[in-house]
């Protein structure tokens, strides 16, 4: 359905991991002591194919589009908060805004489809699919032909990015009424109960998740008979943002681009593209375990181990940004920290 999907990854080279693992066993430090840190630094070692990995060409791209799903008053908030979050990007009043600016981050903003229409803003383009998508509680939420169109608009930014020699891409997403779409995509792809996976969202109360679960359980069995491949629960079930996300990942593993994937809605997407294209797993690196309640047993799916647990829940690549200046860390001490033979510290002793 869409070809560039079997387009080649590079796997992990194994000569430069070992050679990487090397070289962290004789910097000046006991062995493993650095933990994860030694472990990113490797495994980018590895991908990246040198000795000295090299995340500092970032870039962070938010994806937002509107879901028809919000119609069944399944989020705390109003569909317009969408369009009005944009506003916000672009004024560098968000949580992203602030964090891209604290790492010297470029940020785009990529409109796929809001219900109401916006301005012409600073850092935000405009590749609109359709106002929104459709309740999937009634039909598809989206068309085969919008799903190619959410996976191509995301192809070309990713494309764009690897043209100005990004190393490590950040991905968010804004859409009112995203976790309920997520848990119903996570539901209807591992077979899952709707009552282990949903969560608050933007902070439902306990009336307004029985409700969530409810319309989910009905939208699961409307669509039963249809749930038959990863792409076509995506289109069923998916937001234009989410299919953006999972086409990110998997194009930036194709690129030779780290991805950093952010909270729960991020990781349902890097879910998704894992089953679409299992090559493109060694390619992100999972920040964070959100208190979304499905997160933790979407990270258990895919065998992840986050960075980091703060107990948020904000999206928009909030986690994946604080996390950035780990990955960093990582690379810097491999390339940077003395061995102990050029530093004259005594080894471990036999």
């Amino acid at each position: 359905m869409i070809e560039w999907l079997s387009d080649p990854i590079d796997t992990m080279n194994e000569t430069d991991f070992l050679q990487a693992q090397e070289k962290q066993n004789n910097l000046t430090k006991p062995q493993g002591s650095l933990g994860l840190l030694e472990s990113i630094a490797i495994n980018i070692s590895a991908l990246q194919k040198t000795q000295y990995p090299n995340v500092n060409h970032a870039q962070i791209i938010i994806y937002a589009a509107d879901h028809g799903i919000a119609q069944e008053n399944v989020s705390a908030f109003p569909q317009a908060v969408t369009a009005e979050m944009v506003k916000n990007f672009s004024a560098g009043g968000a949580a992203i805004s602030v964090l891209s600016k604290q790492h010297g981050l470029s940020l785009q903003v990529v409109n796929l489809g809001l219900v109401a229409k916006i301005p012409a803003m600073v850092l935000v383009e405009n590749h609109v699919i359709s106002k929104g998508t459709k309740s999937f509680l009634q039909q598809q939420a989206m068309t085969k032909e919008q799903l190619i169109q959410a996976f191509n608009a995301a192809k070309n930014k990713v494309d764009q990015i690897k043209k100005n020699d990004c190393q490590l891409l950040i991905v968010g997403e804004m859409g009112i009424a995203n976790t309920t779409s997520a848990s119903a995509l996570v539901c209807a792809l591992e077979s899952i109960e709707p009552e282990e996976l949903t969560g608050l969202g933007t902070g439902i109360d306990s009336g307004g998740l029985e409700h969530k679960i409810m319309i989910i359980k009905q939208s699961l069995k409307h669509h039963n008979a249809f749930l038959n491949s990863p792409l076509k629960i995506l289109q069923i079930f998916g937001g234009f943002e989410i299919a953006a996300l999972t086409a990110s990942y998997i194009r930036s593993a194709q690129m030779g681009i780290i991805s950093l994937v952010d909270g729960f809605i991020g990781t349902v997407a890097a879910l998704f593209a894992i089953r679409i294209n299992p090559l493109c797993k060694p390619w992100m690196i999972f920040t964070h375990q959100s208190a979304e309640q499905g997160h933790k047993k979407v990270l258990e799916i895919i065998n992840a181990i986050p960075l980091l647990y703060f107990n948020m829940r904000l999206g928009e690549g909030s986690g994946a940004a604080l996390a950035y200046p780990l990955i960093r860390s990582a690379c810097l001490l491999q390339n940077e920290m003395a061995s102990f033979s050029s530093a004259s510290v005594s080894e471990k002793l036999d």
